[in-house]
C-alpha cells in the first residue's frame, strides 16, 4: 500500500493518500484499500471516528488515475472502466453512508474522485489553499462519484453552472455550495489532527473553524439562476446575454466542455434534485452514462485531448450544446437492466 497508509491512531482510523508527485490521484487500488478500512474499522470499538487527509501541499486527491481506463478503452476492453467505477461508487456510498463521524481535510486540488472521497465525509475541513471542482464534463464524463448529488443539492442553479463549466470553488465558495463545512487555516491542522486522534471528537473541527466572507460565486448567484434554470442547449445564449465577465468566463469553459457530457449531466442533476438528491439516486443515474462512456461517449477523446496528446483540441462527437438531442441524452441514461449498480 505504497501510495496510501492506512492505519489506527489513538481513537482515529486514518487514511492518508500518499502519491503526493501524482497529486495524490486516486487508484483503483486505493479505493479498494479505503472500502475495506472502513469495513474494519466498522464496529471496532478503539475506533471512534475516521479522519481522510493527503501528503503535500499542492492537493487532497486531484481526482482518478484514469490512464490504465484509456488503455483498456481503446483497445475494446470497456470491463476495467465498469468495474473501476461500480468499486469506486461503493467507496463513495460507504463514506457517505458511515455510522461514524468521518472527517476529511482538503487542502489544495480536491477535483473528480477527490470530491468523491473528500466531499461525502460528514465533516468536511477545507483551508486556504483549498480548490474544488468536478472537472469532468472537459474530458467527455458527466459528473459522478456521486457528486451530482452534491451539485442537486446546491443553492439554486449553482450545481448545473458547476457541472456544466468545471469551475474551480475556493473554501468561501465550497462551504457556500455544500461541499465543505469548515474553514480552519493550514497552519492549524496539526493541532486539530492531534485532537482528534486523542479524543476521537469530530466536533472539534467546528470549535476551530472560522468564518468566512461570502465568495464570488454567492454573489452570482442569481446571474447563475438566470442562465443555468433553462434548458443545456440555451446556456451560452444565455451567458452570451449576460455579458458580464463572469458570464463571459463561465461561457468560455463551457465552450471547451464536452457538450454530450454538459446535456448528460445537466439531465442527471435535475433527475436527483427531482428524487431528493440522495447520494444512491446519484451513483446509479451517474453509472448509467460511466458504464457506457469507454464505448458511446466523449470520455476517451477528452482523455487523449487533455492527457494523453495534450493538444487541447478534443474532436466532440457534437459541434455544440444544441447539437445534442433528447434521444441521445436519453440512450446513455437509460437503464441498464442486468447490469445496474448494485450498492
Amino acid at each position: 500500500m505504497a501510495d496510501i497508509d492506512i492505519r489506527i491512531e489513538g481513537r482515529a482510523g486514518r487514511i492518508t493518500l500518499t502519491r503526493e508527485r501524482a497529486l495524490n490521484a486516486l487508484s483503483y487500488r486505493m479505493c479498494l484499500d479505503v472500502s475495506a478500512a472502513l469495513a474494519a474499522w466498522r464496529d471496532d470499538p478503539q475506533v471512534a471516528l475516521v479522519v481522510i487527509d493527503a501528503a503535500g501541499e499542492r492537493a487532497f486527491c486531484a481526482g482518478g488515475d484514469i490512464q490504465e481506463m484509456y488503455e483498456t478503452g481503446r483497445q475494446g476492453d470497456f470491463g476495467y472502466g465498469q468495474r473501476f467505477w461500480a468499486d469506486e461508487y461503493r467507496m463513495n456510498d460507504a463514506i457517505a453512508e458511515y455510522p461514524k463521524p468521518v472527517v476529511s481535510l482538503m487542502q489544495g486540488y480536491t477535483m473528480g474522485g477527490g470530491v468523491g472521497l473528500g466531499c461525502h465525509a460528514s465533516i468536511r475541513v477545507v483551508c486556504e489553499t483549498s480548490r474544488i471542482a468536478m472537472p469532468e464534463v472537459a474530458i467527455g464524463l458527466v459528473p459522478d462519484v456521486g457528486g451530482t448529488g452534491l451539485l442537486a443539492r446546491a443553492p439554486g442553479h449553482l450545481g448545473e453552472y458547476l457541472g456544466a463549466t468545471a469551475a474551480r470553488m475556493g473554501p468561501d465558495d465550497a462551504i457556500y455550495a455544500g461541499f465543505a463545512d469548515h474553514f480552519v487555516p493550514r497552519e492549524f491542522w496539526l493541532d486539530l489532527l492531534a485532537g482528534l486522534v486523542e479524543h476521537g471528537d469530530a466536533g472539534l473541527a467546528a470549535g476551530m473553524a472560522q468564518a468566512l466572507p461570502p465568495g464570488p460565486m454567492a454573489a452570482a448567484a442569481a446571474e447563475i439562476d438566470a442562465v443555468f434554470s433553462a434548458p443545456p442547449g440555451a446556456f451560452d445564449a444565455g451567458l452570451a446575454a449576460s455579458g458580464s465577465p463572469f458570464a463571459e468566463g463561465a461561457r468560455a469553459a463551457l465552450a471547451a466542455a464536452s457538450p454530450l457530457a454538459v446535456a448528460c449531466g445537466t439531465a442527471n442533476i435535475r433527475a436527483v434534485r427531482a428524487a431528493g438528491g440522495g447520494i444512491r439516486e446519484a451513483l446509479k443515474r451517474e453509472y448509467r452514462f460511466t458504464w457506457r462512456a469507454s464505448e458511446r461517449s466523449d470520455f476517451l477523446e477528452g482523455i487523449r485531448a487533455k492527457v494523453i496528446d495534450k493538444d487541447n483540441a478534443p474532436r466532440w462527437k457534437h459541434p455544440s450544446l444544441a447539437d445534442v438531442t433528447p434521444q441521445e441524452v436519453a440512450a446513455m441514461l437509460d437503464d441498464l437492466g442486468a447490469y445496474e449498480l448494485v450498492l
